[in-house]
């Protein structure tokens, strides 16, 4: 979501932050802006246009600084408009005239990622002292707390107001009166630490993603939660509080980590979500790169002693990461023998649930830094269940740091909103993680587990095989444009797939889609049928095929449109008001892998035909950092 970059040198540094901004700009954003000292004062640009614009703005205004912070904003509190842009300014007590308040006015600036839980009670209290707020965020708050409580130590004041804060926040920050020192804190919300590498300048920098700094530094610290972070030309200290509340200086780990900026290329596509639906093979083969043969081993070191210890797993999960655990959910009863239960994390800590403290909890997440799924955990983990996993494309991230064991996938950098390429290698990681636990339980041969590898092995030619089908599903997109409302029928494994078929339709093209079982049909869903509804199937020759043809004929009866994909052998005919693409092959339990590839192609190509903006659809955010 929301994207911070700041920096201490003596060179001018807005180029640096202009250039973190465009690498965070696949995170989504709806206003975005950056601030430096000049001349003694505090000064800034911001814009609710593309950072592009941004940058003409600082440019025609000749904003510079050696110090600077620099913010997109993913809309929470108030609306996409200028006066609610990060960087905020204190504006200083209104109600008193001493030289000392009105040098106070535009002393500090400040921009923050999170959300401020008692964000109201802390304005009335500020309003009160004299503050006049001009922006609807809870992000204002902050700026006019560290400027209430500064007493000409910068680092003190952000120490004493972040305790004052309930909720999620990644914070930087500097003062008009103390230049060549930036201060960062984070709780909940991630922020890293870039150690600059030209002595000269005494660079430093903070990112709310290591990607902001690729081509800048590679030196990277990943902050805990609740520390707070001192930056000054040629020197930086982190501090944490302790039980008592008092801070002290701590320790972090300096990584190296090569954030490529080359990953953000589009190269000779059309959109980033294209490019990476092509990508799904390579991403595939990373994926099961360093995979030789199926061993517990593959999720860390201790992970045999966990998988023996448990009787059931618990996946948590948000939007597509969601629809990929429901998918593993099939696969862990059917293969590996254990009760799976699949929750929104979202809705899991807000409810009163019965814990076992033999349960694997697994967390699936594209970022690693998913708020809900993060707090998810935690709860889980308050409630006794200390086995946790994550599948995760991040191995720097929070998730993984939380969890116990980890399973890496490798799709690389996802810039698309709408995730393509993260989804399938999570699958991937989750049927290893299948074959482990059946391993480890009994419940996989030696051949058995052969017949899977090889199949696994096999899918990124079968994956390139599907995405030769484009030049079809391009005809059909063109029928889809002209439509409002669709439908996705799948049936087991295949249902969230449907669902995420639904997902992407509605989450690019704008088009309102829904998903639900086959069978589903005559319990409410045919009542929407018409010849206006598109109804999208995916029809896999399985054990439910004969009835997935009963489903169809339901649907054809009521002069319903179908577009069908069928696997090659399912005797599913094109006809009047039946439109079918054959997939290249059956892939038996691989098969969900298979059959989104074609939903994300009919989704982009629609989304083109609308001519809305595919890589960043209206009101979403890539990396969602709040609840």
């Amino acid at each position: 979501m929301c994207g911070i970059v700041a920096a201490v040198s003596t060179r001018n540094i807005v180029p640096v932050l202009l250039e973190g901004l465009k690498r965070l700009e696949y995170r989504g954003y709806d206003s975005c802006g950056v601030a430096v000292h000049l001349n003694g004062e505090l000064t800034r640009a911001r814009s609710t246009s593309r950072v592009s614009e941004l940058e003409g703005n600082v440019a025609a205004d000749g904003i510079q600084g050696g110090t600077g912070i620099a913010h997109t904003r993913w809309a929470t509190h108030g609306v996409p408009a200028v006066h609610n842009a990060h960087p905020h300014f204190s504006s200083g007590p209104s109600s008193k005239t001493d030289s000392d308040n009105i040098a106070s006015v535009g002393r500090i600036a400040l921009v923050h990622n999170g959300i401020i839980e008692n964000h109201e009670e802390l304005r009335a209290d500020l309003q009160a002292k004299g503050y006049v707020f001009t922006s609807q965020t809870d992000t204002e708050v902050i700026a006019h707390l560290v400027d209430h409580l500064y007493s000409g130590d910068l680092l003190d004041a952000v120490q004493r107001t972040v305790v004052q804060l309930r909720g999620a926040y990644a914070i930087a920050v500097f003062c008009r009166d103390e230049p060549h020192r930036v201060i960062g804190a984070r709780e909940g919300s991630p922020l890293v630490m870039g150690v600059g590498t030209d002595e000269r300048n005494g660079d430093h920098f903070l990112a709310s993603d290591a990607m902001a700094l690729a081509g800048v530094t590679n030196q990277i610290v990943y902050l805990e939660e609740g520390d707070v972070v001192d930056m000054q030309l040629g020197k930086v200290w982190i501090s944490a509080r302790a039980e008592s509340g008092r801070y002290a200086n701590v320790n972090r780990e300096v990584r190296t980590v090569n954030a490529h900026s080359g990953a953000a290329e589009l190269g000779p596509y059309r959109h980033y979500m294209q490019k990476e639906i092509f990508e799904q093979p390579r991403a595939i083969a990373d994926t099961l790169d360093a995979v030789q043969g199926v061993s517990p081993e593959l999720f860390g070191d201790g992970a045999h002693r966990v998988f023996k210890d448990i009787d059931s797993v618990l996946i948590l999960a948000c939007g597509t990461s969601y629809y990929s655990g429901s998918v593993a959910k099939y696969w862990l009863e059917s293969i590996a023998k254990i009760p799976t239960s699949v929750e929104i994390a979202s809705e899991y800590r807000y409810r009163d649930s019965v814990p076992n403290p033999r349960t694997l909890v697994v967390t699936i997440t594209q970022s690693g830094e998913t708020a809900d799924t993060l707090a998810a955990l935690k709860h889980a983990r308050n409630l006794g269940m200390k086995h946790t996993l994550t599948i995760c494309n991040v191995s720097t991230s929070a998730m993984v740091r939380e969890c116990a064991l980890a399973y890496i996938t490798r799709a690389g950098v996802e810039i698309g909103v709408a995730s393509t390429k993260a989804f399938s290698t999570q699958l991937v990681g989750l049927f290893l993680l299948t074959l482990a636990l059946a391993q480890t339980r009994g419940h996989l041969t030696d051949v058995q587990e052969q017949e899977h590898l090889k199949a696994l092995r096999h899918l990124p030619v079968a994956v390139q095989a599907v995405l030769a089908l484009e030049p079809q599903i391009i005809a059909w997109s063109e029928e889809f444009a002209r439509k409002e409302n669709a439908l996705f029928l799948g049936r087991g494994l295949h249902y969230p797939i449907a669902l995420e078929g639904a997902l992407k339709l509605k989450e690019i093209s704008y088009i309102h889609a829904e998903a639900y079982p086959a069978g589903e049909l005559k319990h409410g869903p045919l009542a929407l049928v018409t010849s206006e509804m598109p109804v999208v199937t995916i029809a896999p020759n399985d054990a439910l095929l004969e009835k997935l043809k009963s489903n169809l004929q339901e649907v054809r009866a009521r002069g319903g449109e179908l577009f069908v994909f069928a696997d090659s052998d399912t005797r599913i005919e094109s006809g009047p008001g039946l439109h079918v693409i054959r997939m290249p092959e059956h892939y038996g339990a691989l098969s969900p892998i298979l059959h989104v590839v074609p939903l994300q192609l009919l989704a982009y190509h629609t989304a083109c035909a609308r001519g809305t903006d595919v890589d960043k659809p209206r009101n979403l955010a890539k990396s969602v950092t709040v609840e």
